[in-house]
């Protein structure tokens, strides 16, 4: 498996755009003028978390990484968030690039806020979901365990001890022991970039009050549905939902695979993606 280090996905100056008086960073990568993707990610993650996916698009693609607000070099509003506020920030990215059409891919949070954008607005070319939930009764909730995990830490954890202790359970286990370099490099990357707690708190309210389950069948965009039977966050049985839900989606379902298959597993994902985009 051949699992990239986390560089210079952070720290670097990034141009910004104001959506409802928070200021919203975005980095733009790859091929001027090649068709456009953009990256959505998950609850408290910067856009490190794509750069997997990015260095093997760049390219044929130009790619669009922001970060959502309340992380990274995103502004940190006061709560409550929601997922329709982060679908308009990244309409105003979009905007601010001059994007007419993106595929857009999302992963966990970061497809709740995919879903809502291509329900929303009109610039959505196709859809990538990893390991997302559509919201609403039917939805299998994160299990109490991997709340705990989250949310709770302890109190004598060093902050590298507790972002390795949150970690754990969305990565498949034995992964970070056999990992170590790459495990030590995401710690760095969310150490420089990841909400601080009332903004993760806020990203959570977003993600538990989401809920867009009966509007799925208004999806007719082509649509990738990608998820990890071995999901300890947001189970898989969630990726059912909205393959039932989507006349349109297709599905890549990874046995065994974690929350982060697409970090984990990222050859293997990678060369489906491009295989969606390609068709798309």
């Amino acid at each position: 498996m051949d699992l990239l280090m986390v560089g210079d996905a952070v720290g670097i100056a990034m141009p910004t755009v104001e959506h409802d008086g928070v200021e919203i960073a975005y980095e733009v990568r790859g091929e001027d003028g090649a068709p456009t993707v953009v990256f959505c990610e998950g609850l408290g993650y910067g856009r490190w978390m794509w750069q997997w996916q990015a260095e093997a698009l760049a390219d044929e693609y130009q790619l669009l990484l922001w970060d959502n607000r309340g992380t990274g070099e995103s502004a940190v509003p006061d709560p409550p968030y929601s997922i329709a506020e982060m679908a308009g920030d990244l309409e105003a990215v979009l905007d601010a690039t001059d994007t007419d059409t993106a595929h857009v891919v999302g992963a966990s949070m970061g497809g709740m806020v995919a879903l809502q954008y291509a329900l929303t607005y009109d610039r959505a070319e196709s859809l990538t979901l990893m390991c997302t939930s559509p919201g609403g009764d039917d939805a299998v909730p994160t299990p109490d365990e991997t709340m705990a995990r989250m949310f709770s830490v302890p109190e004598e954890a060093t902050e590298r001890e507790a972002i390795r202790y949150k970690m754990a359970p969305a990565v498949t286990d034995g992964f970070m022991e056999t990992h170590p370099d790459l495990i030590e490099s995401v710690i760095d990357a969310r150490l420089d970039s990841d909400a601080p707690p009332h903004a993760r708190e806020a990203q959570a309210g977003a993600v538990a009050a989401f809920d867009v389950a009966d509007r799925l069948d208004e999806l007719t965009l082509p649509t990738l549905v990608m998820h990890g039977t071995a999901d300890r966050v947001l189970p898989v049985e969630n990726s059912d939902l909205l393959l039932d839900g989507i006349d349109t989606a297709d599905s890549m379902i990874v046995e065994g695979g974690s929350h982060l298959f697409f970090i984990e597993d990222a050859d293997r994902v990678n060369e489906q993606l491009t295989m969606f985009l390609s068709d798309g």
